[in-house]
């Protein structure tokens, strides 16, 4: 005659039911050697130790605190930070000081994806540099804010700036940096407005059309021009694509800085411009 078996109800289990230390890491999809390792770290110590065999026991109600060392460690906290909080630290206080730490690391990599988004614009473009978005620092600048008829008479206009700038006192700030900004977006067929500016160590007393000011900080996305600026066009159209294609927007005055030119250099296969326009991430 077959005997049934006999089957016992199931346990209930509550808070205060002990689990060795392998069945615990079992429940929690852990390994012993964590929960040791957690141990000797003071992170989570055991319930009970048995004093003869030196087993290691674990509660229910400690499953939360492993829960949330597991949370916070994914979350990239090191373990003396998780130490802190499990130990009463200002958790909210401790929380937000390492999302200001992955805000900062995602600006981070942000910017790094910026510039392997630059270089591939070079790739599809044949520029002779990518573009890339740059922190330009605040600058002091002398300027004259003029009107011009063609985009060919700029040069025409920067001796008249330069005299000025000499009968001023002016000293050059170093590096140079010498642009030119438009405040009205676009192309013009003429009248013109455009700022001539050139950075300064310090802002002297203004002599006529000679102004001074100080220009903020700003993002900007960058790309070089070499070359004739009858070919400016070029460049202008992959920053904007790359604008565009990369979710930012224009936010300020176009610059257009200029390094070597008709100046310095008789051959304009080697004059050396940077169109910089100021950007902001956009907004959904």
């Amino acid at each position: 005659m077959e005997m049934k078996q006999e089957h016992k109800p199931c346990e209930v289990k509550t808070s205060d039911t002990l689990y060795k230390i392998g069945m615990f890491a079992a429940m929690n999809h852990v390994t012993v050697k964590t929960l040791r390792f957690y141990e000797e770290q003071g992170l989570l110590m055991p319930a009970l130790i048995h004093p003869d065999t030196g087993y290691r026991y674990y509660t229910l109600s400690q499953m939360a605190v492993l829960h949330q060392i597991t949370a916070l460690k994914l979350a990239g906290f090191k373990l003396e930070e998780i130490a802190n909080i499990n130990s009463g630290a200002d958790e909210i206080a401790v929380l937000l000081k390492k999302k200001a730490e992955l805000l900062e690391k995602i600006a981070d990599i942000t910017r790094q994806i910026a510039v392997v988004d630059g270089y591939l614009a070079k790739k599809k473009t044949g520029l002779s540099s990518p573009v890339l978005i740059k922190t330009i620092p605040e600058t002091t600048v002398a300027f004259m804010r003029i009107r011009l008829e063609s985009y060919d008479c700029l040069f025409d206009r920067m001796p008249e700036m330069g005299a000025l700038m000499e009968k001023a006192g002016c000293e050059c700030a170093l590096p140079e940096y010498c642009f030119t900004a438009y405040p009205e977006p676009g192309y013009k067929d003429g009248d013109i407005p455009v700022e001539i500016c050139e950075s300064v160590v310090e802002a002297k007393k203004e002599i006529g059309d000679l102004k001074f000011k100080t220009m903020p900080e700003i993002q900007a996305a960058c790309v070089f021009h070499k070359g004739s600026y009858r070919t400016f066009s070029e460049s202008y159209e992959t920053v904007l694509r790359y604008i565009e294609e990369n979710g930012y927007e224009i936010a300020g005055e176009i610059r257009e800085s200029y390094i070597d030119g008709v100046w310095n250099k008789d051959d304009e296969s080697r004059w050396l411009s940077e169109i910089q326009v100021p950007v902001r991430r956009k907004t959904e």
